[in-house]
């Protein structure tokens, strides 16, 4: 191991002690994080309302807080936004991060606390470094530049000119310490740069010149750039500009569609790829064992977790069920949506994630899916997991690559049974694709019985309906809806027509121009 990295794995000895702890019995620190937040909490204008001074165990919680979304805090939110303090937590709350998810609804504005950015987001970046480093004996991580691209921000109109929002990615570039800024590149006049095609235009020309020995964010905005990077320079794959890069910390969406794409753009058996759990609201889980796609939930990071059997959900909304899991209850196998409550002053927080536990003690789990993110129109239940899963394995198949999709329903009021209708953008298309879609299909099946039933001699769902779009169309379609650069999120699965149509009539547009 360098010097660099030794200095750094001797800094972060408490930090794996506390792992190892955590992953024998993680209930004491969620403990710990439960009765601080109830402290605080009780301190702000949302505790007083909600009678944080009766809560003296979790079962108070669940009695007098309920299920929230983003709609039921706004408000709390708003009057943040125009100055006022102790709101939602007892410390001051200088930052959100602005989120549009893949709805293309309103945006939402997440608030970060100086607590939640220290002791959640920069801990679990501490925590995934000394963990990979502890994996990696050899590394030579420090020795040059880890790549990170930020969003922007900007000072919030709303209020007095003290409070700022932007990208989570802007944000934690802005807040870093002094000291990170001499182990990455590019430098925030260009990473946290606007325009984000003129900002991979510039960050391309300044990396390629440099030794790069990490990069992280999401898979899909990474290609973007380490493509330009290529182009620039005229290299067939990375290892000729950068021999010594040894790690990508992805997350946002699923690796898996772009995991050839990467193992030809680094074409190396010493390359390693670390998933992530970090979203606006917090830093919850990493990938400790290269050997498990499974990510360890932290339960040290300032966030409280609950979990709501996604059967439940409907009875969650309307109050009729209200005893959710938490890390002592949860069971293996079951899809759960999570809920959080933070040292940002989110309280029983419905993320929008669902989520699905491998292992307890260590509780580790995968994300399948959005809880508004799947198709059910013909009672298929078709999570993001399944599909994911059901492309990657046929690509694997056919020696396909894909760079974007998105599914929708094809009602049955369209034509006499339902189906469903796959956009694919391939980077390398298969050789039949009629053969491609049908693998799919036949995949799915086998994940989904719910799936496999309505599928079932065609009794109530058609074969689904594959289409190759020309190539660009989702990028474009991004560009013209001002949906460029990391935070946004091609929608995969959708319960309306309303991206499919949009990306149909696109793509017909770039068939007549390259016609």
């Amino acid at each position: 191991m360098s010097i660099r990295c030794n200095i750094y794995a001797a800094f972060s000895a408490t930090l794996l002690k506390e792992i190892d702890a955590l992953k024998k019995n993680p209930l004491p620190f969620q403990s710990q994080v439960f009765n601080t937040l109830m402290t605080s909490g009780a301190q702000t204008f949302f505790g007083q309302e909600h009678s944080f001074h009766r809560i003296h165990k979790y079962s108070d919680y669940q009695k007098f807080i309920r299920l929230h979304q983003y709609e039921d805090l706004l408000p709390y939110i708003e009057r943040i936004r125009r100055g006022e303090s102790n709101v939602l937590w007892n410390q001051p709350t200088p930052w959100f991060a602005k989120s549009s998810g893949t709805s293309g609804t309103k945006s939402k504005f997440i608030p970060l606390s100086s607590d939640s950015l220290k002791q959640c987001h920069f801990k679990g970046m501490r925590t995934l470094l000394a963990v990979y480093l502890n994996n990696n004996p050899k590394s030579k991580l420090f020795n040059g530049k880890g790549l990170t691209l930020g969003g922007s921000c900007t000072i919030d109109k709303e209020g007095a000119g003290q409070i700022r929002y932007g990208d989570l990615s802007a944000i934690l570039l802005t807040n870093a310490p002094r000291i990170a800024e001499w182990f990455r590149t590019p430098p925030k006049s260009i990473a946290l740069h606007d325009h984000f095609e003129e900002k991979t235009t510039r960050a391309a020309k300044l990396i390629a010149t440099q030794n790069i020995t990490n990069f992280a964010g999401i898979p899909s905005w990474n290609l973007v750039l380490l493509r330009k990077v290529l182009a620039h320079t005229g290299k067939s794959n990375l290892l000729e500009l950068w021999p010594n890069l040894e790690l990508f910390m992805h997350g946002g969406i699923s690796f898996e569609p772009y995991r050839k794409q990467y193992s030809r753009l680094i074409p190396s058996p010493n390359m390693h790829y670390v998933e992530t759990y970090n979203a606006s609201e917090g830093f919850f889980a990493l990938q400790d064992n290269p050997l498990d796609p499974a990510m360890l939930l932290l339960p040290n990071v300032g966030i409280f977790y609950e979990f709501i059997p996604l059967k439940k959900l409907n009875e969650a909304f309307d109050g009729s069920f209200v005893d959710f899991d938490t890390m002592e209850s949860v069971q293996k196998g079951v899809d759960y949506a999570l809920v959080i409550s933070t040292n940002g002053g989110l309280w029983r927080y419905l993320i929008g994630d669902t989520v699905r536990f491998t292992s307890l003690f260590p509780h580790k789990l995968i994300i399948t899916g959005r809880t508004k993110l799947f198709i059910n129109a013909f009672g298929e239940e078709l999570m993001i997991d399944h599909a994911e899963k059901a492309l990657a394995s046929a690509c694997n198949q056919h020696g396909a690559l894909v760079s974007d999709y998105t599914v929708a329903p094809i009602f049955m009021g369209t034509e006499a049974k339902g189906t469903h209708e796959w956009l694919v953008e391939f980077e390398q298309p298969p050789a039949d694709l009629q053969l491609f879609a049908r693998d799919v299909d036949k995949i799915l099946c086998t994940l989904n019985s719910d799936y496999e039933a309505k599928r079932a001699h065609n009794a109530t769902m058609l074969p689904l309906r594959m289409l190759a779009v020309e190539k660009g169309c989702f990028f474009r379609w991004m560009q013209r809806n001002n949906k460029l650069g990391g935070q946004h999120k091609v929608p995969r699965l959708s319960g309306s027509r309303e991206y499919v149509e949009a990306l149909l009539a696109l793509n017909r547009q770039i068939k007549k121009i390259n016609a």
